[in-house]
């Protein structure tokens, strides 16, 4: 056990902070002593740990404390959810880097003002506090559409310029989108009503995954590809920003996910889920970045 004093010590975390994070209920004391001061044992410090990781990737205290409170909360599921994130936030950070090494050689380099989406970021967030139901229901956890967004703010220029692309300017992009997340639900309702069955995609990415053990180069795996890709833009409403880039970025997400994944394959096979983003990387390697 270890007194409010030691804990602050050994984390860096002051004494009032520790007191207001029992006042709120995310960090209670292990115990109290019989003077009633608070005592910390390791279950409470390695929860700490997690909350003091949720922070540094921008997790409000609020969002941090209904994590943790989930009755299906996993540890070690969460470690590897910020371990993703932080590689997001250090890739963001070495690009900056080497925009600050050639400012400092005197080269010339754009301004990011044009490729500011902070606007469209306010208006998921604004999109997840008011329709948390809506969310998981399509995202599978709030903590994924935390990554989703995680993902632009850590990838911003590149997420604007696909969408100067399609639509423009992001003032034409934001606009449309945040139209489209007051209306998520019934457009997805509409959207899924309206496909036909031969174009729905889950068959495919089953067909896709049941050429495991063939070369993902292969012609008849790239052409399911190709399908999948040219259904996906004819019957996807404009929700994300379009594009195969884009569109192969997602999917190699999805499929990376370890949850997804493990679900996947259960269902269909060990291996799947990786077949399917090698499949998926190989079309974007060799077609995305000439086409766009």
């Amino acid at each position: 056990m270890k007194s409010v004093s030691q804990v602050a010590k050994l984390t860096g975390v002051s004494i009032r902070t520790l007191q207001y994070y029992d006042e709120i209920g995310l960090l209670k004391p292990s115990e109290l002593t019989a003077a009633g001061y608070r005592m910390y044992d390791d279950n409470a410090l390695q929860t700490l740990q997690q909350i003091l990781f949720f922070k540094e990737l921008g997790f409000p205290l609020k969002e941090i404390k209904k994590i943790l409170e989930k009755p299906d909360f996993d540890r070690i599921a969460a470690f590897k959810r910020q371990k993703e994130l932080f590689l997001l936030k250090r890739e963001r950070l070495d690009r900056l880097i080497q925009l600050l090494e050639r400012l400092e050689k005197g080269e010339q380099c754009m301004s990011f003002q044009e490729f500011d989406l902070s606007d469209y970021i306010n208006a998921l967030e604004d999109f997840k506090s008011n329709q948390a139901e809506t969310v998981i229901q399509h995202w599978g956890s709030i903590e994924n559409f935390d990554m989703f967004i995680q993902k632009i703010r850590d990838d911003e220029e590149h997420v604007a310029k696909l969408a100067i692309q399609q639509f423009g300017s992001i003032e034409k992009y934001t606009e449309e989108m945040k139209h489209n997340l007051e209306h998520f639900f019934e457009i997805m309702e509409k959207w899924q009503s309206q496909i036909p069955e031969e174009m729905r995609t889950e068959d495919k990415f089953l067909k896709l995954a049941s050429h495991k053990g063939e070369d993902v180069a292969s012609e008849p795996v790239q052409s399911i590809v190709k399908e999948i890709i040219a259904n996906a833009q004819t019957t996807a409403p404009k929700l994300l920003i379009g594009g195969s880039e884009n569109y192969c970025r997602m999917m190699i997400d999805t499929y990376s996910n370890d949850y997804l994944s493990k679900v996947f394959d259960t269902k269909h096979g060990a291996g799947s889920s990786e077949y399917i983003v090698k499949a998926f990387r190989y079309y974007s390697d060799n077609n995305c970045t000439e086409n766009n």
